[in-house]
C-alpha cells in the first residue's frame, strides 16, 4: 500500500467516525482516560473532625459527593480531635455543605451508599442487617427494610448459620442499586464468608419480589469447582444496558445477570501472584477451578462505569491489588489501571468502595485494616480522555 492511498484511508476514517458511520465496536476501541490523584479534595474538615473507617461514597445529580463514616475513632484519636458525623455532603469544591445520622437511627456497620434517580440516600448496614432510605438532607426516614439487629440467619444474629431466604430481612448486606425505570431494589446480601451470598430485589415500596445467587459456568461444574469463590456478592450496580453487575469478590469477577436473574457471562479481574499468597492461600486459578483457595478479599471490590451514554468504559476498584482497573465495558477487555498499595495520596490502604461523577471523577473511599491508615477518600481527576 502506496504512502498516498494509506493517506486517503485515514482520512476516509477519520471522517467515518466523525459521522457515526462506524459501528459502536470500532468505536469503543479507544484509549481509556488516564487519571491522576487530586491531593486537595476533600478541603480540610471543620471543627477539629476526623473520620473513622470511610465504609463508602456515592455521588448525586449535582456532582456532590456523600461520605459514609463509620466513626470508629480510638479513645487516642478522641483525644486529639472530635468525631465527624456519620454522613457528610461536599460539594464538587471539596467543602462540606451539610451533614447528617443519628447514630441511633442508623444502623452499624455502614458498608455503602447510594443515591437514587430522586436523590434519595441509601445505607446498608451489614452488622444490623438492615437497608435504609433517606431523604437527600438526611431529615426523614422514608424506608427501612429489616429490623435493627435481626439477621436473615438459624438464630437471628451474625453467629448463626445463614438462611439466605428472607422476604424481609439481610445478613449483612453490602451493595445497593435502584433501577431508575420502576423504583427497584437490587441488594448484595453477603458482605463476607459464613453471611448469605444472594442478590435479592425488592419493589420500590420494600416487598420481596426475587432473589438468585452467584453461578458457576458449566465449565466449572465439570471442572469440580467447589463453591468457596460464590460467597461474597459484595456490590451491584445496573448498566444503562439494563443488565446487573454483581461484585464477585471472592471469585476474582464480574458476574453479569439480566433483571430476572438469568447469568450472561464473567468479567474476570486479575490478580497479581505474589509468593506471600501463594504461601498463605494456595495456588489460584482463573476461571476458579478444584481446590481453588480464595482471599478474604479477592479482586472484584466495586463497580462503576463512564458517564456517558454508552458506558464505554467499567471501572473496578480491585481490592486485593489496592488499585483502580479500567476495562472496555462491551468487550470486558482490560485496558488500564492506576494505584498501588500505600498511604501517600494516589495509593490505596483497603480501598473499599467508589463512586463516579458526571464529569468522569473517581472518589474511592478507604477503611483501613486494624491500626492501618486510609480512612479517608480520595478523588481521582481525568487528566486526558479519549
Amino acid at each position: 500500500m502506496n504512502l498516498k492511498i494509506a493517506a486517503m484511508m485515514a482520512v476516509e476514517l477519520v471522517l467515518a467516525i466523525a459521522c457515526g458511520a462506524l459501528p459502536a465496536t470500532l468505536d469503543a476501541q479507544v484509549a481509556p482516560p488516564k487519571y491522576e490523584v487530586d491531593p486537595f479534595w476533600p478541603k480540610p474538615l471543620p471543627n477539629g473532625w476526623v473520620t473513622g473507617s470511610v465504609g463508602g461514597v456515592c455521588t448525586d445529580s449535582r456532582d456532590h459527593v456523600f461520605v459514609v463514616n463509620r466513626q470508629n475513632l480510638t479513645d487516642n484519636e478522641l483525644d486529639a480531635a472530635f468525631q465527624a458525623p456519620a454522613i457528610i455532603e461536599f460539594n464538587p469544591e471539596g467543602n462540606v455543605v451539610n451533614t447528617w445520622g443519628d447514630p441511633k437511627v442508623l444502623g452499624a456497620g455502614r458498608h455503602a451508599c447510594y443515591v437514587d434517580s430522586d436523590n434519595n440516600v441509601w445505607l446498608p448496614s451489614n452488622q444490623d442487617g438492615i437497608v435504609q432510605k433517606f431523604s437527600h438532607d438526611g431529615s426523614k426516614l422514608l424506608l427501612q427494610i429489616g429490623t435493627k439487629g435481626v439477621v436473615d440467619s438459624s438464630d437471628g444474629t451474625v453467629g448463626g448459620i445463614a438462611l439466605n431466604s428472607s422476604h424481609t430481612g439481610f445478613f449483612r448486606p453490602g451493595g445497593i442499586a435502584v433501577d431508575p425505570t420502576n423504583g427497584d431494589v437490587y441488594v448484595s446480601d453477603g458482605e463476607e464468608p459464613g453471611s448469605n451470598h444472594r442478590l435479592v430485589v425488592f419493589d420500590r415500596n420494600g416487598h420481596f419480589l426475587r432473589q438468585w445467587v452467584l453461578k458457576r459456568t458449566k465449565t466449572e461444574e465439570e471442572s469440580g469447582a467447589g463453591d468457596e469463590f460464590m460467597q461474597v456478592p459484595h456490590c451491584v450496580s445496573i448498566g444503562n444496558d439494563a443488565l446487573v453487575y454483581v461484585c464477585d469478590r471472592r471469585g476474582d469477577r464480574v458476574q453479569v445477570f439480566d433483571k430476572m436473574g438469568n447469568f450472561k457471562k464473567n468479567i474476570l479481574v486479575p490478580y497479581e501472584e505474589m509468593s506471600r499468597l501463594r504461601m498463605n492461600y494456595g495456588e489460584r486459578t482463573q476461571p476458579p477451578g478444584p481446590g481453588y483457595l480464595p482471599r478474604a478479599w479477592g479482586t472484584s471490590g466495586w463497580i462503576g462505569f463512564s458517564p456517558d451514554q454508552g458506558q464505554t468504559f467499567m471501572f473496578v476498584l480491585n481490592e486485593e491489588n489496592e488499585q483502580v482497573e479500567i476495562f472496555d465495558h462491551a468487550s470486558g477487555k482490560l485496558l488500564s489501571s492506576f494505584g498501588r498499595p500505600g498511604h501517600q495520596a494516589g495509593e490505596f490502604s483497603h480501598g473499599h468502595t467508589m463512586a463516579i461523577d458526571s464529569k468522569g471523577n473517581i472518589f474511592v473511599a478507604e477503611v483501613g485494616v486494624g491500626n492501618e491508615a486510609g480512612h479517608r477518600v480520595q478523588k481521582f481527576r481525568i487528566v486526558s480522555s479519549r
